[in-house]
């Protein structure tokens, strides 16, 4: 098992759980220059989460996460 302390944590939707660690996150910039996650819980369930720019720069950083802008 991977270490799940440096990945992106959100709330997945489908199974209406918090805090939920993030895989295969990318972040991209939204239109009014946010940041979002996008990727999956590891059971194929679609997540994404808003980011402040510190915590997403700090995702790609540790290398929780791809840079997709």
């Amino acid at each position: 098992m991977m270490d799940t302390s440096k990945l992106i944590k959100a709330y997945c939707l489908k199974t209406k759980e918090k805090n939920v660690p993030m895989h295969d996150a990318v972040i991209s910039k939204t239109s009014r220059g946010g940041y979002i996650a996008k990727g999956n819980d590891g059971k194929g369930n679609k997540m994404s989460a808003i980011l402040s720019e510190t915590n997403a720069l700090k995702a790609i950083a540790d290398g929780a996460a791809k840079k997709d802008f």
